[in-house]
């Protein structure tokens, strides 16, 4: 009887074990994962997606798996600048060092960190514009010691993004996140190489979505966090508690040029559009109708008499383009863009580069309160415009 008593109750204990086993395992497992593949035939990239998932429970307020998950896929990336003219001989001769010493002539060669996001297995990396814009020479090196010279893809200065490319075997690559479903106080971790000391790991909030008019770049739509971002994370991952992609880190706001709880991150939505586009042409293609707007203030409001505060003031019109040709004039109020209202300027800034150049778009409009609808047609927009 004894026997059968013990061998009952190593049986219940070894089930038991196995149960919290499962339950343990089954509540790390992450999201499901899909691949895509994003760009033309010619260029494939292929990047994993993560589906619609709820925030997942942190054990013992440890987030180490997110950051295990996501840390191999973020790259420090190491630019240089080749002196424009070169050094002059005197200045390499000894004995002229041994009477007046070394001299700096200017002429040395720049170099700069920033850090990137491996986002496909063919070798694309997500960075900022302003890591790599004017550089000569590019290198990225991975969290396993591997080192490789990247090539420039193309940039997008108006976002602040660029597309480098290195070509090196079995990559990690980062799994993209779904930024339209974050929400304010989500714990986000930000990943990325500051002050050069190395790949380091920050954890916050998500403070506000959808940040605009901080003069930073012509497009903004910011994720800001409050996790601590410095000089040389720009380019680097923002990823949410299951280690997904949720934005590319790109600027504080700070006095002092370190975190003081405020930094702003590219939602990942709008990264991969522009790395779509930068892998499919070299360059991003964006509608422009040749307008300057204000936003629509209370006081405006009033001096107009109207009975709304949305939409966009057309401040004014450039001659002979798009807008002009179709008709708007100064002092129109523009409603709507193909059907999609204008909440303000930069919801119309938004709009209207989403249109295709050479394609006709019914803008929607109040001119001297009465309601009209006009087709322009869409022009292709220039480097550097509003």
């Amino acid at each position: 009887m004894r026997r059968l008593w013990l061998l009952f109750a190593q049986t219940v204990t070894v089930v038991l074990a196995l149960y919290f086993v499962y339950t343990a395992v089954g509540r790390e497992r992450p999201a499901p994962v899909r691949v895509q593949q994003m760009g033309s035939t010619d260029h494939p990239a292929a990047m994993l997606e993560a589906g619609p998932s709820k925030p997942p429970a942190s054990a013992g307020g440890s987030y180490r798996a997110a950051a295990a998950r996501a840390m191999p896929a973020v790259v420090n990336i190491i630019t240089s600048k080749k002196p424009k003219r070169g050094k002059h001989p005197l200045l390499r001769d000894p004995f002229f060092k041994k009477f007046f010493g070394e001299r700096e002539d200017g002429d040395d060669e720049d170099s700069s960190l920033g850090s990137g996001v491996i986002v496909s297995a063919q070798g694309y990396i997500l960075t900022n514009n302003h890591v790599v814009e004017a550089a000569d020479e590019i290198e990225v090196v991975l969290t396993d010691g591997r080192k490789a010279a990247a090539k420039l893809v193309g940039t997008d200065p108006e976002t602040d993004l660029a597309v480098i490319k290195i070509t090196l075997e079995k990559l990690p690559v980062i799994v993209l996140g779904q930024a339209e479903q974050a929400q304010v106080g989500d714990v986000v971790l930000a990943i990325g190489n500051p002050f050069g000391v190395g790949q380091t790991v920050t954890m916050g909030i998500i403070s506000a979505l959808g940040r605009n008019n901080l003069h930073i770049n012509h497009f903004e739509n910011f994720i800001q966090t409050d996790a601590a971002i410095n000089f040389g994370n720009s380019g680097g991952a923002l990823v949410d508690a299951s280690g997904n992609l949720l934005g590319i880190n790109s600027a504080i706001y700070s006095q002092s040029g370190g975190s003081v709880g405020i930094g702003f991150a590219i939602p990942v939505s709008t990264a991969k559009n522009v790395m779509e586009a930068i892998i499919k042409t070299g360059h991003v293609v964006r509608g422009w109708i040749g307008v300057e707007s204000q936003e629509i203030t209370p006081e405006l409001a009033a001096s107009f008499g109207l009975q709304r505060q949305s939409g966009a003031i057309i401040a004014g019109v450039v001659r002979h383009g798009p807008a002009d040709k179709g008709g708007i004039k100064p002092g129109d109020i523009l409603l709507s863009v193909d059907g999609k209202p204008v909440a303000d300027t930069n919801s119309m800034l938004n709009l209207i580069a989403q249109l295709v150049p050479g394609e006709k778009a019914k803008m929607t409009l109040l001119r001297k309160n009465k309601e009209m609808t006009l087709d322009v047609a869409v022009g292709k927009r220039p480097a550097n415009q509003k």
